[in-house]
C-alpha cells in the first residue's frame, strides 16, 4: 500500500478518535456539572488530577465566616447550593466594630431567615441616636412606625453574633465549614477555578468549585485579584468597654460632637457600654508609655456625658483598651469569571453610622436572588457577564449609606476652618428642628429609606439652612462670604463620595445596561 494512502488513512482515524473522546468529555461533564449532578469524574488543571465529588463537589467555594460569610453560605445553602466555606480562625472573634446592627440591615437579616442569630446573645434593642454638642443634646428616633414591633436595630458583641450565624450555616447538611488560611485564588486562562490554602493542620490543598465568592474582611489579601483597592485610613478607633452605668438615653446610641472628632457610646450586652472614641489619621497615642491613657483622660473625659464620665474614667484605669484602624474603600471591581468579592473585602466606609453589616446583608439579598434561577453555574464568562448587575442593583442602599458615612464624618469632625464649623453647627440645629428635618436623614441612616437623591437633598438643605443662620437676621460681606464657603465646602465634601460611588449608578441606574440583563438560558 501507498505510504500516503496509508498515512491518509491513519490521520482519518486520529481524527474519528478524536471527536469520539470529545465528546465522549462533552458529555460526560454536562452530567457532573448540573446542580443534581452525582457522578465522580476526574479532570485535569494545570496537571493536577482532581475528583468533582467528595470535598470537592461544592457549586460555591465561601473565602471567609465573618458576617457577610456566614450569612451568604446559610442564605445559598438554604437555596440548596453545595457550599464551602474556608476560614482562618472559626474560634469566637473579638473586635471593637461590626457591634450595631441598623434596623434597615435587621430587615435585611429576617429575610434571609437570620434574624434568630440576635437571640440569646443578650442582644440590646436600638430605638435611635442621641446627638450631643456643647452641653446641649437632641433625640432622633429611628421612624419605625410602619413596621413589625420586632423590627429595631441591635447592638452586641460581635463575636457571638458571627457564632451563632456560623452554627446557622453549618447545621445545613451541604455547607461544610473548614479552618484554614486562603493563600492564593487558582486561576486558569482568566478564570478563577478555587483556592489554594493552608488547612488546620498546616497542610497546603486545594479546593475547586465554579463559583469563588471571597469575604475575608477588610484586610483581605485576596481582592488586589478582582478589584482596584483604593483603601484611605481617616482615622481610628479607640475602643473602652464601660460596665455598670446607664446611658442618658436607654436603647439609644450616643454620638458626641466632640474635638477633634466625635465620640460613639452604645449598649453592647445588658451591662456594658461600648465606648469608641474617633482619633484622626493613621497614629494614635501609645498605650504602653501612658500616653493614650493620658489622652483619653484630659482630652476625651472632659467631652464624655456627666453621666458616663466616672465609668468611663473607670474602664480607662482598667486598661483594657483597643484600637482599630477605620478604613474606606469604594467599589471598583475588576468582572472576573468565576469569582465574587463580597463585605468589607470589596466595599467599606466609615464606621460612624455603624452601616457596614446593612451593606453586607443587603448585597447578599441582591445576589442570592440573581443566583437563584441558575443550576448551572459551570460557564464562567456568561455568568460573569450576567453579575455584572448585581453592581448596579446593590447601588441605592450601598451608595445611600457610604455616602452619609463619609459626609457625616466629615461634617462630625472639628475643624478650624469657620465655614466647616458653620456646617457643623448648621447640621446639628438642623436635625434638632424635629419632624420631616431628622427623620428623613435618619432613615437614610438606617437603612430604612436608602435613597441617593434623598440623601443629596437633605445634605444640601442643611448647607442651605447653614447659610440662612448667617444671612438673617442682617447679612453682613464677612457672613455672605463665610456662607459662599460653606455651600463650597459641603460641595467639596460630597461631591468626590459620589464620584467615586458612580453617579450614573447612584441616580440613573435605569441606564446601565446590565441593569436589565436576564439570566442566562440554561444550557441542554
Amino acid at each position: 500500500m501507498d505510504k500516503y494512502v496509508l498515512g491518509s488513512i491513519l490521520a482519518t482515524l486520529l481524527v474519528i478518535w478524536a471527536v469520539i473522546v470529545f465528546f465522549f468529555k462533552k458529555n460526560g461533564a454536562k452530567k457532573v456539572n448540573g446542580i443534581e449532578g452525582s457522578t465522580a469524574t476526574t479532570t485535569s488543571i494545570d496537571g493536577e488530577c482532581r475528583s468533582s465529588s467528595g470535598a470537592d463537589d461544592a457549586h460555591i467555594i465561601i473565602v471567609g465566616a465573618g458576617v457577610a460569610g456566614a450569612a451568604l453560605a446559610y442564605t445559598l445553602g438554604k437555596d440548596g447550593r453545595r457550599v464551602r466555606v474556608i476560614e482562618r480562625d472559626l474560634t469566637e472573634p473579638d473586635r471593637i466594630v461590626g457591634e450595631l446592627l441598623q434596623p434597615g440591615g435587621y430587615l435585611k437579616l429576617m429575610q434571609l431567615g437570620l434574624a434568630d442569630c440576635v437571640e440569646e446573645i443578650d442582644a440590646q434593642r436600638v430605638f435611635g441616636y442621641a446627638l450631643f454638642k456643647d452641653g446641649k443634646n437632641t433625640r432622633l428616633s429611628y421612624p419605625l412606625e410602619k413596621f413589625h414591633s420586632d423590627v429595631s436595630g441591635r447592638s452586641f458583641h460581635n463575636g457571638r453574633f458571627i457564632q451563632k450565624m456560623r452554627e446557622k450555616a453549618a447545621s445545613l447538611p451541604n455547607v461544610q465549614l473548614e479552618q484554614g488560611s486562603v493563600t492564593s485564588l487558582l486561576e486558569e486562562k482568566g478564570t478563577i477555578k478555587g483556592v489554594q490554602y493552608k488547612n488546620k493542620s498546616g497542610e497546603e490543598t486545594k479546593a475547586y468549585a465554579p463559583l469563588t465568592i471571597v469575604c475575608d474582611g477588610c484586610f483581605s489579601n485576596l481582592r488586589r485579584t478582582l478589584c482596584e483597592p483604593k483603601v484611605e485610613n481617616p482615622s481610628c478607633f479607640i475602643g473602652l468597654v464601660l460596665e455598670n452605668c446607664q446611658l442618658p438615653y436607654a436603647n439609644h446610641g450616643h454620638v458626641i460632637l466632640g474635638d477633634p472628632s466625635p465620640i460613639l457610646f452604645y449598649p453592647i450586652s445588658s451591662t456594658e457600654i461600648r465606648c469608641l472614641v474617633d482619633v484622626p489619621g493613621q497614629k494614635v497615642p501609645s498605650i504602653s508609655n501612658g500616653e493614650m491613657a493620658n489622652y483619653l483622660k484630659t482630652i476625651v473625659a472632659p467631652q464624655v456625658p456627666p453621666e458616663l464620665h466616672d465609668s468611663f474614667i473607670a474602664a480607662v484605669d482598667k486598661g483594657n483598651i483597643r484600637t482599630m484602624p477605620n478604613r474606606s474603600m469604594p467599589a471598583a471591581p475588576h468582572p472576573t469569571p468565576g469569582a465574587l468579592l463580597m463585605g468589607d473585602a470589596f466595599n467599606m466606609r466609615h464606621p460612624l453610622t455603624g452601616g457596614g453589616m446593612t451593606v453586607a446583608l443587603s448585597d447578599i439579598a441582591v445576589l442570592c436572588n440573581l443566583l437563584k434561577p441558575l443550576h448551572d453555574l459551570h460557564d464562567a464568562p456568561t455568568l460573569c457577564q450576567y453579575l455584572e448587575c448585581f453592581y448596579t442593583l446593590r447601588k441605592p442602599v450601598a451608595s445611600t449609606i457610604n455616602t452619609l458615612a463619609g459626609a457625616l464624618y466629615k461634617v462630625f469632625s472639628a475643624s478650624p476652618d469657620q465655614a466647616r464649623t458653620e456646617m457643623r453647627q448648621a447640621c446639628f440645629d438642623y436635625l434638632s428642628l424635629g419632624g420631616v428635618f431628622s427623620t428623613g436623614p435618619v432613615s437614610l441612616l438606617s437603612g430604612l429609606n436608602p435613597r441617593p437623591l434623598s440623601l443629596v437633598c437633605h445634605f444640601f438643605a442643611v448647607a442651605i439652612y447653614g447659610v440662612g443662620r448667617l444671612l438673617l437676621p442682617f447679612p453682613s460681606p464677612q457672613r455672605m462670604w463665610i456662607g459662599a464657603r460653606l455651600i463650597s465646602s459641603a460641595s467639596g465634601i460630597i461631591f468626590p463620595i459620589i464620584k467615586a460611588e458612580g453617579v450614573r449608578q447612584m441616580f440613573f441606574p435605569g441606564t446601565v445596561p446590565s441593569y436589565y440583563r436576564a439570566p442566562p438560558a440554561p444550557t441542554k
